[in-house]
């Protein structure tokens, strides 16, 4: 596998690179991340590469000004992904949510500060209980007829709220969603209790964030203690990605890695990149060491003896019905012991 072999996104014709490059990193209002010297380093590793699939936000700092810099002569071979929803102004409560004027001011704020007339890719970013979903989905249709959007897609929203939209778009023939970005790692697999069996259903191509977890599949939270002067761990503690669980896992993915000779960050990837319904994961970096041994993950090779060791480790109880479902008992009484074959 490599940057350049590329995938389809979900019920579209678009073809992205099986990683996606996150531009959160790029700027450094936040204290951390790249200048735009670094970012443009980052960026051209990238594409390089074959990479085409470029995610940024709206609620990313100086992303989107340091993004449009960079691809402005490249626009054209370039998947670009950005997202609107969260607030852009304090203060003013229409520059947050998923409403008609949130949406159009922020797709034309973006477009503007990229240097482009269209992104490829427009998320909601975060679900808006407020606004009902027709007036979602009807904007981000209009979008698309103005040529503004060409594919929409959502994020952390409810796969019962997905599955409505997508339906209510089929049935009034408006643009489909083709995507969906969630948070999913080996810390944290609750997406495949609906979300993702969803997404393969309904034809949306899965972009998971947070591979690594926050970084705790990297390996650089086993210690018990944070290195002097490091914030980051107890920032990722109050997420609940720093637990006695999570290090437990990623005590097997040092294993594994040291098994394979990758790094434990590649070999989180690895297994994410191979997963059910995993269109591309989205990798951020904030230098290029970082980003090269990411990408490195499209070489690694796993033994069906190692994903099972990582998949038993991060299991997951997926809950009722799901479980109900699966269980010997409901097998026994729907087919009472049958052989019965699905093609």
């Amino acid at each position: 596998m490599s940057l350049d072999t590329y995938r389809l996104l979900g019920r579209s014709g678009l073809r992205i690179s099986p990683l996606a490059l996150g531009t959160a990193t790029f700027g450094n209002e936040w204290g951390w991340g790249s200048a735009q010297d670094d970012a443009r380093k980052l960026f051209e590793i990238y594409v390089e590469r074959g990479g085409n699939f470029i995610d940024t936000a709206a609620s990313y700092g100086g992303s989107e000004d340091l993004l449009g810099e960079l691809i402005h002569d490249r626009r054209e071979s370039l998947v670009l992904a950005t997202k609107y929803s969260t607030l852009r102004t304090p203060g003013d409560p229409n520059s947050g949510g998923s409403h008609r004027k949130n949406l159009f001011a922020s797709v034309e704020n973006s477009l503007r500060r990229l240097g482009t007339d269209h992104a490829d890719l427009l998320y909601v970013h975060v679900w808006d209980v407020l606004t009902p979903f027709e007036e979602v989905l009807r904007g981000l249709d209009d979008l698309v007829r103005q040529g503004k959007v060409l594919h929409v897609g959502m994020s952390n929203t409810p796969a019962w709220e997905i599955s409505r939209m997508q339906a209510v778009a089929d049935l009034r023939g408006w643009s489909p969603l083709v995507a969906l970005q969630i948070e999913y790692s080996l810390i944290n697999r609750g997406g495949e209790r609906d979300l993702i069996p969803m997404a393969r259903t309904l034809g949306l191509g899965v972009s998971p964030y947070s591979p690594l977890g926050g970084g705790v599949l990297s390996g650089k939270y086993s210690a018990p203690e944070p290195e002097p002067g490091s914030n980051r761990r107890s920032f990722n503690e109050g997420l609940g990605m720093v637990t006695s669980r999570t290090l437990g896992i990623a005590d097997v993915v040092r294993e594994v890695a040291s098994e394979v000779d990758r790094t434990p960050a590649q070999v989180a990837l690895a297994w994410n990149l191979r997963r059910p319904g995993v269109t591309a994961p989205v990798v951020g970096a904030r230098t290029p060491e970082q980003l090269l041994g990411n990408l490195a993950a499209l070489e690694v090779e796993l033994t069906d003896e190692q994903t099972a060791r990582l998949d038993d480790v991060s299991a997951i109880d997926l809950g009722y019905p799901h479980d109900l479902l699966t269980g010997d008992h409901i097998r026994a009484v729907m087919s009472g012991g049958l052989t019965i074959e699905s093609r």
